[in-house]
């Protein structure tokens, strides 16, 4: 059996969604939350942070999602970290296109940030199994 998720990095440009997302991770979920701005943050957080699980943005300036998880399975340290995606896109193509990327789940916006802790931890739950 694996260890109990504790640590996610947490990569969403949205100030607003940031916090929010942040302060239920932390407050509500108990979970210790690295919370960057852009994914060029996020890809420099990984290594000294050493997350257990990313959360991910998908639309984001400059580098978007899919582009930072590419970056992270081409270095051997985060080949094999789990992925969450973000997004405001809940079409059923726009979702399967992420979990063909090798994302974990993909949560769509808006969320319940009174159970947004619960969604992670069965997401956890069910990708240790597989290990």
């Amino acid at each position: 059996m694996s260890q109990p998720l504790k640590k996610i990095l947490l990569i969403e440009d949205d100030d607003d969604i940031r916090t929010i997302l942040r302060v239920a991770l932390e407050k509500i979920g108990g979970f210790t939350v690295r919370a960057c701005s852009s994914g060029a943050e996020g890809l420099r957080a990984v290594g000294e942070f050493t997350p257990q699980l990313v959360m991910l943005d998908v639309m984001m300036p400059d580098m978007d999602g899919p582009t930072v998880l590419g970056r992270l399975r081409e270095r051997p340290e985060t080949q094999g970290l789990p992925v969450i995606f973000l997004t405001a896109r809940a079409a059923p193509s726009d979702i399967a296109r992420l979990r063909g990327l090798g994302a974990l789940d993909v949560l769509t916006k808006p969320f319940d940030p009174m159970t947004l802790h619960e969604k992670l931890r069965k997401a956890w739950e069910q990708q240790s199994a597989k290990t």
